[in-house]
């Protein structure tokens, strides 16, 4: 059950809409809109929001407004799936990932970017990863990032859509995720560091298209989702020096219906904790560690691109028991990211060419 409410707001006005769900009645408000295809977002120290959009602009949003583009952004190339990424704050810098091109025409690939804002500029920025080697493609860039309690960043990154067994293999960045410190440095105890003719940033292998990454609240691990074929979208927990699969083995198949590798399952590559046979196709992903919705607590949320939804999964230490799908009718929008704010609620960007900030609250 839904009920609308045009409400003006102290600060700015705001669509209200009544939600009931399995474990708590939830409002959903329009924080911002306008945004072109918003893909990213992060929260700020003094509280305002960090929003990425994929056709190459960084912009900060107050109390609704959404300020005109940050400057000083890299060279990005967009096109296709690529454009500027994923943002993420971290103690004084704002980290950014995006397509990079490459000196060949057409080529590109992911990488990350730190810098610091000072007004509407960003200042002292570093390029610290760039995935090898770069291809034509307009596909499968990835890519979140995640950082751990001791500062390690998590990067996924997508298999660039063709050739596929470049996941398999260590020799490239493509259907990876990697780890490297804050500043861009490579960990020593990173499981390919001694290695002949491996990637030293590489943490696992053989993954598709990576859209989600959370660190989980208590077990401090990392978790991710990734895109597959038709079918087969999975959630894993990567551990180091792992193989997830792709293309070997998944639940999805080609597009046309045809089998993709060897079947689901093989020795020496990981079985996923989840898995969507139809795809959601998934993009985004928080656990919930707030007290704004009690219930919730401890949940995993991911959104749905395809199903236009947002997903609720109820855990068991690292299974997944229950599942919700939530707002399926009531945005209509595909829903790109999910974050927890400092504030306790969940906030959630939808991917249009009119893409808002929603905000979810008790």
């Amino acid at each position: 059950m839904r009920i609308l409410i045009l409400t003006a707001g102290l600060l700015f006005s705001t669509l209200l809409m009544a939600v009931e769900t399995q474990q708590a009645r939830v409002q959903v408000e329009v924080v911002a809109s306008k945004l072109d295809h918003p893909w990213g977002l992060d929260f700020l120290a003094d509280g305002r929001l960090l929003v990425s959009e994929r056709s190459g602009q960084l912009r900060t949003v107050t109390n609704g407004k959404v300020s005109d583009p940050i400057q000083g952004l890299p060279e990005i190339w967009v096109g296709g799936q690529g454009g500027l990424l994923d943002v993420a704050v971290h103690q004084e810098w704002i980290y950014f990932s995006y397509s990079e091109p490459g000196t060949l025409p057409l080529t590109n690939s992911t990488a990350v970017a730190r810098a610091k804002l000072q007004q509407n500029r960003l200042t002292d920025l570093q390029v610290i990863f760039s995935q090898q080697p770069k291809y034509v493609s307009r596909a499968h860039f990835g890519s979140r990032l995640a950082f751990d309690s001791e500062g390690h960043l998590f990067i996924t990154l997508g298999d660039r859509y063709l050739p596929r067994d470049d996941a398999q293999t260590l020799d490239n960045h493509h259907g990876k995720i990697v780890r490297i410190w804050a500043d861009g440095r490579v960990p020593k105890d990173n499981p390919f560091v001694a290695q002949k003719g491996a990637l030293p940033e590489i943490w696992s292998i053989g993954h598709r298209n990576l859209q989600g990454a959370a660190i989980h609240p208590v077990t401090g691990k990392l978790w991710t989702h990734e895109h597959g074929p038709r079918g087969g979208d999975e959630i894993n927990i990567p551990a180091p020096g792992k193989n997830y699969g792709w293309p070997v083995i998944t639940y999805g198949e080609e597009y046309s219906g045809g089998k993709i590798g060897e079947g689901t399952e093989k020795a020496g590559m990981e079985q996923p904790v989840h898995y969507w046979v139809p795809s959601i196709a998934p993009s985004g992903m928080a656990f919930y560690t707030g007290d704004k919705f009690p219930k919730w607590k401890g949940d995993l949320f991911v959104g749905s691109l395809k199903f236009r939804q947002l997903v609720r999964l109820e855990l068991d230490g690292d299974k997944v028991v229950a599942e919700e799908r939530i707002l399926e009718d009531e945005i209509g929008e595909r829903i790109r990211d999910v974050v927890q704010g400092p504030d306790g609620f969940l906030y959630l960007l939808t991917d249009s060419d009119n893409g808002k900030i929603i905000r979810l609250t008790p």
